[in-house]
């Protein structure tokens, strides 16, 4: 029997007799076959469009060991995207960042990589997780001596976004290697690629193309202008993204050049932007049994990620500056110098300014004319951060923390040990996470942001190695026999 999982699209529609009680009992009643199913491996979906979307596969593969922090407190649901397979064609951050949290949620994900070298992100180290040594060290796989050996060290870039994936290592342009990308897309549901427009059509790997091997797969492409346009063919970079659609020019001091932001927001929002893109499309093939190609870009993210600052030109015609740490329309709301450092500190109302004045011994300041309103305060910014700036000299930032207690927005500004070492939320929340690596040992990574009920999803397994799931896909789930798959490698349509 196979094992289930079933579409949220069409389970969450009342019945046809507009029935939601109904519904929801044929979802707890199929929830229960699914549970108590056998899994059966390389099972194909039907070829009824209806129902080719219910069937869902079940994989297996044994991950490495484990230790997550937050191992007893399970989240309130099933990993929704459980049986859902996703071909990972991307590398560097933007389509790492997605495929990552769609394998939070489940999918499992084959994370496609050329065999000399793999995901760009690979090489670009220091720094590099220091594997253990001496009594310690690790063994890898037999056979696998001398080319774990050969690999570079598992850099922290590579780590960060490629969690609960597998590797395998495949030469997309030759023919042995786009028919391994045939094969595995011909029982997956998503592809996710991150090449120029037209790229992967030219090796015959477009959407065109696997859609004629998979129907209703649905293929998301990234990339930094989009797929039409003047600007199509032009290669998408995060910080030229940023220069290009106006982030870099709101970035910075007004009296000095625009500086970028200090992570690479254009490529992490685009990537959250096609996971829940990816998201919508797999619920509507659920109702429609048809796929999609979804064509997302950094370009159009960052341009919709300006927000209120786009609305504000787009409404009133007001060009945007630079604030710095300041906001242009809310006084005060910036850093301040306290007597030990700086403070993040805010008063966003006439009420929060009356209390600051207060903490102050400054009350006085409140019912002045000048700074009574914040309209006022605007007006007369300079005269007011100042006096202000003065005023909060007088403490340290702990202790001005201590006697804000919450009643105005107030933080002390935090380097990154402070953030995972120091601050007591990021242990109650449990941020970190450590996982035992094949070749790094034990390993910190930031834990899944977002908590389903009682916990967050599980990390399934580390980042993977270069390759390491090559064989393990390519005899499990493709049939390979071993020896077809030491042809590959002869040939170098696969890696070592």
């Amino acid at each position: 029997m196979r094992a289930v999982s079933y579409g949220l699209g069409s389970l969450l529609r009342p019945s046809a007799s507009g029935s939601v009680a109904r519904a929801q009992a044929t979802l707890r009643t199929l929830t229960t076959a699914s549970s108590t199913a056998r899994t059966t491996r390389n099972a194909t979906p039907p070829a009824s469009s209806a129902s080719r979307n219910i069937v869902r596969r079940q994989f297996t593969s044994t991950p490495a060991r484990l230790s997550d922090p937050s191992a007893a407190d399970a989240p309130s649901i099933p990993p929704p995207l459980k049986g859902i397979r996703i071909v990972d064609l991307t590398r560097v951050l933007a389509g790492p960042y997605c495929t990552m949290l769609l394998a939070d949620l489940g999918a499992d994900v084959i994370k496609v990589e050329h065999p000399k070298g793999g995901d760009d992100t690979r090489a670009w180290l220091p720094p590099f997780a220091q594997p253990p040594t001496g009594k310690d060290a690790l063994k890898p796989p037999p056979g696998k001596e001398d080319y774990w050996a050969s690999l570079p060290p598992e850099s922290a870039y590579f780590l960060s976004v490629n969690r609960s994936k597998r590797s395998i290592t495949v030469d997309l342009k030759s023919p042995a290697g786009k028919k391994i990308i045939y094969d595995l897309v011909a029982k997956a549901d998503v592809v996710v690629e991150n090449y120029l427009p037209g790229k992967l059509a030219s090796m015959g790997l477009g959407y065109e193309d696997l859609k004629k091997v998979k129907p209703d797969i649905i293929y998301a492409s990234l990339t930094g202008y989009g797929q039409t346009g003047s600007y199509r063919d032009k290669a998408g970079y995060d910080v030229i993204i940023a220069a290009d659609a106006g982030m870099m020019h709101i970035t910075g001091e007004a009296d000095r050049p625009p500086v970028k932001i200090g992570v690479a927001m254009t490529d992490l929002t685009t990537g959250l932007y096609v996971h829940g893109a990816i998201m919508a499309a797999l619920l509507g093939r659920a109702q429609t049994g048809k796929g999609v190609h979804i064509d997302a870009s950094l370009f159009e993210s960052q341009i919709a990620s300006l927000a209120n600052i786009a609305s504000n030109y787009l409404i009133a015609g007001q060009e945007a500056g630079r604030h710095g740490d300041k906001h242009p329309s809310i006084v005060p709301y910036q850093t301040f110098q306290a007597k030990d450092g700086r403070i993040m500190l805010g008063a966003g109302n006439d009420g929060q300014f009356r209390f600051l004045c207060n903490l102050l011994e400054r009350p006085e300041l409140s019912t002045d004319e000048k700074y009574s309103t914040n309209a006022a305060r605007v007006a007369n910014r300079d005269t007011l951060i100042t006096l202000l700036d003065e005023l909060l000299q007088q403490r340290t930032v702990q202790e001005w923390c201590d006697l804000i207690n919450g009643k105005i927005p107030a933080a002390p500004i935090r380097n990154i040990r402070g953030t995972f070492d120091e601050h007591p939320q990021s242990k109650d929340r449990k941020v970190v996470a450590e996982v035992e690596h094949p070749r790094a040992g034990k390993i910190k990574i930031v834990a899944p942001a977002v908590r389903y009920g009682d916990g967050k999803m599980k990390i399934t397994r580390p980042p993977p190695v270069l390759g390491q799931h090559t064989d393990e896909v390519l005899t499990q789930e493709l049939g390979m026999s071993e020896d077809e798959v030491a042809e590959l490698r002869k040939a170098g349509s696969i890696g070592p």
